[in-house]
């Protein structure tokens, strides 16, 4: 995972050090405990089919740590171009790449310097010709207009304090018609600015949740049609302290599939 640019809350150095600390541990120690769960156990799950994660490689699916399950929803065909943002360990990037084919094209980006090198490895490793990861912002994607097919997005989003320029950089690199599918965390209510304002509850994914309304009109403004919003009730945290948070101010995951206008 993941992203920054601005914020009037944070500190945005500080912000984007914790984050990349937190997932640089989840890249070189995957059976470390963390407050969310990993792996295969955690895939299986959310409804990832074992048979497309066998083909995958292992080690990413080690370091899997997204928050949902959207490739139902994606629908993806054949050469089609594909990014996925905030690519993490590169698991939704393999299983894209393996969906679209020796005619199609997945990017994967992110920040974090350990993740961006493991999931070059890996990608080195099992010969996935049609995969490419970058090291960047996902608030600022170096891709051109209208490029992409499809963009994806596994846990991300919440990560980023300016949510809406992420979504204007998705419509902006998107063709008229693309669509954009994506599993986050949302809130039911707005969260106090005590959480929103602690650096190390956004990099644990729960301080930059915002209610999925906002979350939704931020997607529409950047010139989304919604299609769906899927609830991922298999998706849970597993510290007491996270589980309160959820409790208290409805976080949760969805999955959403938005197609550009």
């Amino acid at each position: 995972m993941k992203t920054f640019s601005h914020t009037q809350q944070l500190n945005q150095k500080e912000l984007e050090e914790r984050v990349k600390n937190m997932y640089r541990q989840v890249a070189l120690f995957p059976n470390e405990e963390y407050h969310f769960e990993m792996g295969q156990t955690l895939a299986l799950r959310l409804g990832y089919p074992k048979y497309i994660l066998d083909y995958l490689p292992t080690e990413s699916l080690a370091s899997f740590a997204g928050v949902g399950y959207f490739f139902h929803l994606a629908d993806l065909h054949g050469g089609e171009k594909i990014i996925d943002l905030g690519s993490g360990s590169g698991l939704d990037a393999f299983y894209a790449a393996f969906q679209v084919g020796a005619e199609g094209q997945v990017i994967g980006i992110d920040m974090t310097e350990a993740q961006y090198k493991q999931a070059n490895f890996l990608r080195n490793k099992n010969n996935f010709a049609n995969l490419h990861f970058i090291k960047g912002y996902i608030e600022e994607v170096p891709l051109p207009n209208q490029s992409i097919d499809v963009v994806i997005s596994n846990g991300v989003i919440n990560l980023s304090p300016d949510k809406g320029k992420v979504f204007k950089e998705a419509a902006r690199i998107l063709k008229p018609g693309g669509r954009m599918v994506l599993a986050d965390i949302v809130s039911t209510i707005a969260l106090p600015n005590k959480i929103r304002s602690n650096a190390a509850l956004w990099a644990a994914c729960i301080g930059g949740a915002i209610p999925l309304q906002d979350y939704t009109e931020h997607i529409e403004k950047a010139g989304f049609q919604i299609i769906i919003i899927e609830d991922n009730s298999q998706y849970y945290f597993k510290s007491d302290n996270a589980r309160s948070a959820c409790r208290k101010y409805g976080i949760k995951s969805i999955s959403l599939l938005a197609i550009k206008k």
